[in-house]
């Protein structure tokens, strides 16, 4: 039975005409390029390398169809990061490695401890519940198949560690944690996953973050808590890139453009765990309090 006001199907709609848009483009340029040659028509509608999502999601899952060639891999480093100079990293910055150019996807390297990662999962073990995802309509809370996992919500002011680790994220990333979300601990047993999903709010959701009143979540920053002996890995099925988890490090992307326009392409999804225990916390930056950290362009997809 279809469910006109079902809350995934609505919450996906702009993903999906964008999705479309992008096929018929790819379909014109082919058909232009053709135009000249006689060749066997190809099915109309369909790009020659067209895969559904699902398809494409469970093939990263299972580590195949990374798109990482030799012309991406040369635009990947890696590099210490002192924070733009700043004090607590000047002689002990940072390692950060690219893992993806486009979106920039971001890890940085032994830059959570054992000991802050035990007191972290000690925090969070006693509140873990049901995790719940925004929904789109009323901007609250809620529980979704599609989301299997059990989170908790850390606030910096009721343990030092959890302050430190949000200071941390801010002078590493330069954008202002006060308006971030809390810290969002996630623990995903065998089975555990939480499938394609974009972390901000598209336009046909402007009341998704109302209640919070600093507008759309900016960026993500994920910490790997744990390893994991086999699935768990983040995947990015619009452009094909994997993540895999590994304890002490993290991951950060933007989710929006400088102009404030959703990046489509940050489009993700957490794997199934196959085999262990995954433990992930996650910081959501939103756009209030960035104005000066990361202005606006003239352009609207930079």
């Amino acid at each position: 039975e279809l469910d006109p006001e079902h809350q995934r199907a609505n919450g996906n709609l702009k993903y999906f005409e964008y999705i479309m848009a992008k096929e018929k483009d790819d379909n014109k340029s082919a058909s232009d390029d053709q135009s000249d040659q006689k060749t066997t028509p190809k099915k109309k509608g369909v790009a020659v390398d067209y895969l559904p999502e699902r398809q494409k999601y469970e093939m990263l899952c299972r580590g195949e169809g990374i798109k990482m060639t030799p012309r991406r891999q040369k635009k990947l480093f890696c590099r210490y990061h002192d924070g733009n100079r700043n004090p607590k990293f000047i002689l002990a910055p940072a390692k950060q490695e690219d893992e993806w150019d486009k979106p920039r996807i971001i890890r940085f390297h032994d830059i959570i401890s054992d000991a802050e990662i035990e007191i972290v999962k000690d925090l969070a073990k006693p509140r873990l519940s049901r995790a719940t995802v925004h929904d789109p309509e009323t901007g609250k809370l809620t529980t979704a198949q599609y989301r299997v996992s059990k989170s908790a919500w850390l606030s910096g002011y009721e343990n030092p560690v959890v302050s430190r680790i949000n200071m941390r994220i801010q002078d590493l990333t330069g954008l202002d944690v006060s308006t971030a979300e809390e810290l969002q601990v996630a623990n995903y047993g065998v089975g555990g996953q939480y499938e394609p999903h974009f972390d901000f709010a598209r336009k046909d959701e402007p009341d998704a973050f109302k209640e919070l009143g600093t507008g759309n979540r900016i960026a993500t920053w994920l910490f790997y808590m744990s390893d994991v002996s086999a699935g768990g890995a983040t995947v990015f099925p619009e452009v094909g890139a994997s993540v895999w988890p590994k304890k002490g490090t993290a991951v950060f992307w933007y989710n929006l453009f400088a102009s404030g326009e959703g990046d489509y392409s940050t489009r993700h999804a957490a794997c199934p765990v196959l085999v262990g225990n995954k433990w992930v916390s996650n910081k959501w930056l939103h756009e209030r309090g960035q104005e000066f950290r990361r202005p606006c362009t003239l352009s609207e997809l930079e």
